[in-house]
């Protein structure tokens, strides 16, 4: 289990990304328009550097649904492999059988 912490502190990262996405590719379109004068573009570029840091998607670490681990996941089912294992070899997810040759 990851520390609560760290979760808290990616869900924190999830909602600032969102509220900030239409400012953030507004100022960024204004910044590498090349029609606009270097006065405006310059302008943008200023203030798309008050935007705080952790509303920037790049930031979001993936993580496991039900661990939390940030490590070895699966973005289809946004589980861990080992949470994904678990949960497979209990039949809980449909579809899915533990591979025997």
């Amino acid at each position: 289990m990851a520390k609560t912490s760290a979760i808290e502190r990616n869900k924190k990262r999830e909602r600032m990304a969102k509220k900030f996405a239409a400012r953030r590719t507004r100022l960024k379109e204004m910044a590498t328009d090349r029609s606009l004068p270097p006065e405006e573009r310059f302008a943008a570029r200023l203030k798309l550097a008050e935007v705080p840091r952790n509303a920037s998607p790049v930031r979001i670490r993936n993580r496991c649904q039900l661990t939390g681990r940030s490590r070895g996941n699966y973005r289809k089912f946004k589980l861990s492999r080992i949470a994904l294992r678990d949960l497979a070899s209990n039949g809980l997810i449909p579809g899915m059988v533990k591979s025997s040759w």
